[in-house]
């Protein structure tokens, strides 16, 4: 396959920092008394701050979100802080790839900054899209289309890379080519032109790597 450009997802498909945000949503939870099961966090993964939020809310009605929300940063930090581990294949993928890159996260600006402030990676793209840019999230397309866009490109003509199923539908329904890394929810296959273990194999199957 012929692309032109390579957008990527950041958390869960570049950085280790889905496990991590997990286990301090566990803390921020606990830290407001509230005992809640890991599956519960594991459909927030993918979902952007705001809808998150509304996830929360509905689910736990009686607890008081604004000190949640305040634990559940102060947490997160903690653990981002101590530095984020790069996904198996992160500079070995990021450093051969020829063609322009973008990023298209659902983290705000403010989260980015941090992320990158504590890896290595930030050198390898021209653009970032994040929360703060769209007036759509992540299940919409709009993050890969304005991706696109900057980097003057045909969407149908770049590849994305992603963990989550909400990050695959956005990249998919923007007419990519998109190739799902699974982080800790299984993929569907439903929005994934490849479905694979890793990132290297994922861009090994769709040409982006020689076999």
């Amino acid at each position: 396959m012929q692309f032109d450009a390579v957008i990527f997802d950041l958390d869960g498909t570049l950085l280790d920092t889905e496990s991590l945000a997990q286990k301090a949503g566990l803390l921020a939870f606990a830290d407001c008394g509230v005992s809640v099961e890991p599956s519960f966090l594991h459909g927030l993964i993918g979902r952007d701050d705001v809808t998150g939020a509304g996830i929360v809310r509905a689910h736990y009605p009686e607890m008081d979100f604004d000190v949640f929300s305040k634990f559940w940063r102060r947490r997160v930090d903690e653990h981002f802080a101590a530095g984020i581990p790069l996904k198996p294949g992160t500079h070995e993928l990021l450093g051969a790839i020829r063609l322009p890159m973008a990023m298209a996260t659902s983290s705000t600006r403010r989260q980015l900054d941090l992320k990158l402030g504590v890896t290595d990676i930030a050198g390898y793209f021209r653009h970032f899209v994040t929360f703060n840019d769209v007036t759509l999230a992540k299940p919409a397309p709009e993050p890969f289309l304005l991706a696109a866009r900057l980097l003057d490109v045909d969407p149908t003509h770049c590849v994305a890379f992603e963990d989550s199923e909400a990050g695959a539908e956005a990249a998919y329904n923007a007419g990519m080519t998109v190739v799902q890394v699974p982080d800790i929810n299984p993929a569907s296959g439903r929005f994934a032109h490849v479905v694979a273990p890793d990132l290297l194999t994922g861009a090994r199957e769709i040409g982006l790597l020689p076999n």
